[in-house]
């Protein structure tokens, strides 16, 4: 089956980079292209699961669907604040 994902952050060819290499450790996600002026991937699964595996990987790096919470801008946020107080204190 295919299906496509609006993305957070999709810029660039890098970006598109970093995804394929994340997604490459998935046995069951074929065909994955990029929209980069609509800010979408394309790809073919097999399960729901697999979706969902997909849809958990791209927001632990940084680029996860519209709809769903940015966890890399949390982080960055947390080490941001984490490092304001070090210098403080």
């Amino acid at each position: 089956m295919k299906t496509t994902l609006y993305l957070q952050n999709l810029k660039n060819k890098a970006s598109e980079a970093l995804i394929l290499k994340r997604l490459s450790e998935f046995n069951h996600i074929k065909n994955i292209s990029f929209k980069e002026q609509f800010g979408t991937i394309n790809f073919e699964y097999v399960t729901k699961d697999d979706i969902d595996m997909v849809k958990h990987a791209l927001s632990e790096i940084g680029f996860p669907p519209f709809g769903e919470k940015n966890l890399l801008r949390r982080k960055k946020a947390a080490h941001k604040k984490g490092k304001k107080l070090s210098e403080a204190g």
